[in-house]
This record gives C-alpha cells, structure tokens and sequence, in this order.
C-alpha cells in the first residue's frame, strides 16, 4: 500500500530540506498548515476518519500524496483514501525547523491545523 512508501518520502523530503533557511521552513510550513486547513472538513472527513486526531492525520496523508491527489480529494471529497494516515506530514517542517534552529516556527497565519478548526468546512 502507499502508506509503506511514506517512510522514505518522509526521508526524502528531509534530506530534500537539509539546506533550507529558518525562512523557507516557515514558508514551507505555512503551505502545510493552509493545505489542512482548507481540507477541514465535514466531507472530507466522513471519509477518511471520524476522530479529531486521526482527521488531522488522514488531512496529513492527503498532503503527502501531492497536489494532483490533494485537488482530487479538495473537489471531491469520495477520492480520498479511508483510514490511511500520515501523521509527521502535519508538523514536518515545523520539527525540522525546531531540529535546525531550537525553536518551532511561528507561521503568523492566525490560523489552526487541529481537525474542526476551520468555521467554512463544519456548516451548522
């Protein structure tokens, strides 16, 4: 399954991230939090996982599997793949960041990538 891939992409896109400044790991950080944030919710999460971690974490595999399955998912929530999950995507260049420079980022974006967190995605 895909899931055994993560492993080495994760791996890949660590070494891949080895020479970036504490800037572009903000950046890169920033890109991952509004990608999960804009996939919170209810749709979305009725078919991938019902709790609040676990959203958050099949929200992480959905961005770990790229743009092209990411856009998939976002316009049709029935693509997306059931319980699979990649939690270290949800804070990757977050913990790189805090491994490199001692601190985790501050993305300034106001925003969360916790599961319901997102007003637009949970109609009342």
């Amino acid at each position: 399954m895909v899931e055994a891939a993560l492993p080495k992409f994760l791996g890949n896109l660590r070494s891949a991230g080895e020479g970036l400044s504490a800037q572009e790991l903000t950046d890169l950080d920033r890109v991952v939090e509004r990608k999960l944030y804009d996939i919170d919710r209810a749709d979305v999460q009725a078919v991938t996982d019902g709790s609040d971690d676990g959203f958050l974490y099949a929200r992480g595999f959905i961005v770990a599997m790229g743009r092209d399955f990411y856009t998939a998912v976002a316009e049709d929530p029935e693509t997306a793949v059931p319980d699979a999950e990649c939690e270290r995507m949800c804070y990757f260049f977050a913990h790189l960041h805090h491994e490199r420079h001692g601190a985790f980022p501050d993305t300034g974006s106001g925003i969360s990538r916790e599961s319901c967190s997102n007003p637009a995605g949970w109609p009342r």
